[in-house]
């Protein structure tokens, strides 16, 4: 009997406490002006702030200037044609290579197309001939449009030609003769082929993760300045116990970001009209796990914060390389197998391939269960770590 009431009050005093540390670190996170920008301004700032700058979603009117040596009603007709496409606008026609490339050098067309002399009499004698595109690869959206443009008009004006030199026919034999495979250009998920529907949903992942590091570790920094010793955790009965220290300071993260996330990924795609096609409860149940994760994962961090500026360039030096390493920006098997397995020591690199499935390709759970296995195992290990790292701080503060 005397066992019974020892456990009960072991467990009510521990429940206690863990409602006493969540209720100091809330007060701790509203007290410090640092930490609010991380947990509030930037999560709800951020998001805008790219959806903002990629609210075309596709290059429009890429500029190009056109060297056109044949000069013939065939060569005008391409140029009027590629000028008409949405994507590119012909701001100068001229007759030499050298003054298109001066051109290109000031940043006045970032193309060439380029009309040999015998542009004209090789489609006329029934010779193939060529149009040579140029264009200024530092900017990779800019050929694509130019590229798309190109092909789409070439396509079309050799059909009209080669309907025009075969012998008459009926309709369906001479379309069979011009198009005998016809093409087709479907696009799935991303419909727009939209540049923010690709890469925002990646970077709103990434934020959360990256705010959690920031503002717990500056709180860490916080305070090893102010306890005695150096230590993460204040001398207090309170604060005696690893798993209630944890698990109190987790519950505040986990109920500031419940709001974050319900900003980030629901109300800002909305606002920009992002393509959002999987089930809310599925990405609910995915991105739990990865709150979990990120929390338990910075606060495995907090515990080398010595100061409240080092998180700051934990912020900086790993930001643009998970983006990298996460298979957004550059395919996941073109990665090199050291940097695949570097880029699953953070919550991020799951969190985003998962996220970007379910959201803008409409995956179930079951499809991403090796993202979403991985993120709880990620969970289950920084929660760990995180109870080792703050009962070393606990004894070292009561030495």
């Amino acid at each position: 009997m005397k066992r019974e009431h020892r456990l009960r009050y072991i467990i009510k005093e521990g429940i206690l406490d863990t409602f006493y540390i969540w209720k100091d670190e809330l007060k701790n996170v509203f007290k410090d002006e640092g930490v609010l920008i991380f947990f509030f301004l930037v999560p709800f700032a951020y998001p805008l702030l790219y959806s903002f700058i990629y609210n075309n979603e596709v290059v429009h009117e890429a500029k190009m200037v056109v060297v056109d040596q044949s000069d013939s009603y065939l060569s005008r007709e391409f140029t009027r044609r590629v000028n008409a496409t949405p994507d590119v606008e012909v701001v100068a026609v001229r007759a030499d290579m050298e003054e298109a490339k001066r051109m290109l050098d000031r940043k006045e067309a970032y193309g060439i197309l380029y009309f040999p002399a015998e542009f004209s009499k090789d489609l006329h004698t029934g010779k193939q001939t060529t149009v040579p595109l140029y264009c200024d690869m530092s900017s990779l959206l800019f050929y694509k449009a130019f590229l798309l443009a190109a092909t789409e008009v070439s396509l079309d004006l050799g059909k009209e030609i080669r309907m025009h030199s075969v012998p008459s026919t009926s309709a369906k034999q001479e379309e069979i003769t011009v198009n005998p495979i016809p093409y087709e250009s479907v696009t799935l998920f991303n419909t727009q082929n939209g540049f923010a529907s690709f890469l925002v949903p990646a970077i709103l992942i990434l934020v959360i993760q990256q705010t959690l590091v920031l503002g717990i570790g500056m709180l860490g920094g916080t305070a090893r300045e102010k306890n005695r010793f150096h230590s993460l955790v204040p001398v207090s009965r309170h604060f005696s116990g690893t798993l209630r220290v944890v698990l109190g300071k987790s519950l505040t993260y986990i109920l500031i970001y419940v709001v974050v996330c319900i900003w980030v990924l629901a109300v800002v795609p909305k606002l920009f009209s992002l393509p959002q096609v999987g089930d809310p409860v599925t990405i609910l149940l995915f991105i739990l796990p990865y709150l979990f994760a990120s929390i338990f994962f910075a606060m495995t961090l907090s515990g080398f914060m010595t100061t409240r500026e080092a998180p700051m360039l934990v912020f900086v030096f790993t930001s643009v390389i998970l983006i990298f390493i996460s298979g957004v920006s550059w395919p996941k098997e073109a990665i090199p197998p050291f940097w695949q397995a570097v880029g699953y020591l953070f919550p991020s690199t799951p969190g985003i391939q998962g996220f970007i499935r379910i959201n803008t390709c409409g995956a179930t759970l079951n499809e991403v269960v090796h993202e979403y296995h991985t993120l709880w195992i990620q969970a289950g290990i920084y929660f760990v770590l995180a109870l080792i790292i703050y009962r070393f701080q606990i004894i070292r503060s009561r030495a």
